[in-house]
């Protein structure tokens, strides 16, 4: 009789509660229903929700930024198969009893016939009549290339042409319907600017893959496999992710325009470390104009080989920040040597137009036409100023491969015939006939043979030793040859510690001349 009489009193207290909740609703103009319960017509912000702070409205602006964006580029992009018969020849094989084949696959006797290789990449479609800009290396000694659009549609794909010293190439496809990319200006892009790369990583698994970082640096170069000295490489650096499948694809920005060619990735795995490489379009463009036009590209030159300014180089010639182009050497029939610039000249603009680094000079001078004449701001020692006329000579052949690195050989002369020149932090010799004869040098090569380098001196890391990259010859300082040691000492007497001094210099190795500049130290 107690449990009932309980259960009839709590009973009252949660009707008296449920009652006092519902005059208390009213008092306080609160919902009689929770938000979950609410009907689903309340789609709508009330007058009374709270505002959205202006933090998160600009977070939601940039993601429907990104969205829309995808949306717009990728019908544009494209999926890109390609493949090649292997040109191997079959060879005999192997009899083996039943069941020990894997034993005896990899004796070549044995080993399988070779198979059709296949690649995979990306691509951006650029015209509505069906041209697609790639790279070189997604379609490079490709018998067939097949193409794949969002849609699903695919179709056979000709290669145009294909220019290996920007790894570009140009694909046609037979097909209506088609959504060009919007291309923008790479030149006009800048580090910190928001960018979506667009491709197909890790091919058919990840199809159409978008992925969002910010451009992290401009005129990067890279050491990729078949560079030679006439690539020209001024790569946009971006940390949206790119992986093995979208090299080819497009580089994005937040307007919706392709700014670049996705190419390439630094990482010690070969997937995506956080450094990822886009052609830029500008660049990307004159080639596929060329390409498109004549299936070729033709490219012009000074006849220099060059390299970046270095601080001391800078220096050298009066230059009040970082920039420009050193001058190392002169190709054959050099037009830039036949006009008057000399090695150690530090190229600083093309007909008015500043040059900052390698990849800048050689996109304004390579696109010329062969015999057009430009004028070349260089800058000297002590801040002289000069401008050549040079008349631009066509490169002769855009797959020239990069010469191989020879093996050099070290004279066996004693070490004993070293002398140390301490302002420089080297110990040098006389080129004797032993080493003309062991390095195959020529008449011009004759000067001090480099056999020490001082760790931490001021050549360290300038100047070659035998063991790390030569042996140097160093031919001239500041223009007057050297073949003794007393030569060098007598070239350095007017020069004290702190000054900079030119050093013509000949690698045996790559069989190169260039210029360095060495900042002396104390003796």
């Amino acid at each position: 009789m107690s449990q009932g009489w309980l259960r009839r009193l709590t009973s009252c207290g949660v009707g008296l509660a449920f009652a006092v909740g519902l005059l208390a609703a009213g008092f306080f103009n609160l919902p009689y229903q929770t938000e979950a319960q609410q009907p689903s017509y309340r789609t709508g912000v009330s007058a009374d929700a709270p505002t959205v702070p202006p933090a998160v409205a600009s977070l939601q602006n940039l993601s429907e930024a990104f969205a829309s964006v995808a949306e717009q580029v990728k019908p544009s992009v494209v999926y890109i198969k390609s493949g090649r018969r292997p040109t191997t020849r079959e060879q005999p094989r192997m009899q083996v009893p039943p069941g020990f084949e894997r034993f005896f696959r990899d004796f070549p006797p044995f080993q399988q016939e070779p198979r059709f290789q296949e690649g995979q990449g990306s691509g951006f479609i650029v015209s509505k009549d069906g041209y697609i800009l790639t790279n070189n290396h997604v379609v490079d000694g490709s018998d067939q290339v097949t193409v794949r659009l969002l849609d699903r549609r695919e179709f056979k794909a000709k290669i145009v042409g294909t220019d290996p010293n920007t790894d570009l190439a140009v694909l046609k496809i037979d097909a209506k319907n088609l959504v060009p990319a919007p291309l923008g200006s790479s030149s006009a892009a800048r580090v910190g600017e928001w960018v979506l790369a667009v491709g197909n990583p890790l091919g058919d698994n990840l199809t159409f893959t978008v992925t969002s970082g910010i451009i992290s640096a401009k005129g990067r170069s890279l050491a990729l496999p078949g560079q030679s000295e006439r690539s020209i490489q001024d790569f946009i650096q971006t940390d949206a992710a790119i992986n093995p499948g979208n090299s080819g694809g497009p580089l994005v920005s937040v307007r919706g325009q392709v700014i670049g060619v996705n190419s390439a990735i630094a990482s010690q795995t070969g997937f995506y470390s956080g450094y990822g490489f886009a052609i830029p379009i500008d660049l990307a463009r004159n080639v596929m104009d060329q390409l498109i036009n004549s299936g070729r590209v033709h490219r012009a030159a000074l006849g220099v080989t060059v390299q970046n300014a270095t601080a001391n180089d800078a220096a050298y010639v009066g230059l009040p920040d970082i920039r420009g182009v050193l001058v190392q050497d002169f190709t054959e029939g050099s037009p830039a040597r036949g006009a008057g610039i000399e090695a150690g000249d530090i190229i600083v603009s093309v007909d008015g137009k500043p040059v900052e680094y390698v990849g800048q000079l050689q996109q304004q001078v390579g696109f010329r036409k062969p015999g057009e004449k430009v004028k070349v701001e260089v800058a000297r020692k002590g801040g002289v100023r000069k401008t050549y006329e040079v008349r631009l000579q066509e490169v002769a052949s855009p797959r020239e491969l990069a010469r191989g690195l020879e093996d050099g050989n070290r004279s066996d002369d004693s070490a004993s015939n070293a002398t140390s020149i301490d302002l420089l932090g080297l110990t040098v010799q006389p080129v004797d006939q032993e080493t003309v004869r062991q390095l195959e040098l020529d008449a011009d090569h004759r000067g001090l043979l480099v056999t020490g380098v001082t760790p931490g001196g001021p050549a360290y890391g300038e100047v070659a030793e035998p063991e790390r990259g030569g042996p140097d010859i160093i031919l001239e300082l500041e223009g007057k040859a050297v073949k003794t040691p007393s030569d060098l000492r007598d070239a350095l007497k007017s020069y004290k510690a702190g000054d900079i001094v030119s050093l013509r210099i000949y690698n045996t190795q790559a069989k190169a001349r260039r210029i360095e500049r060495i900042r002396l130290g104390s003796e």
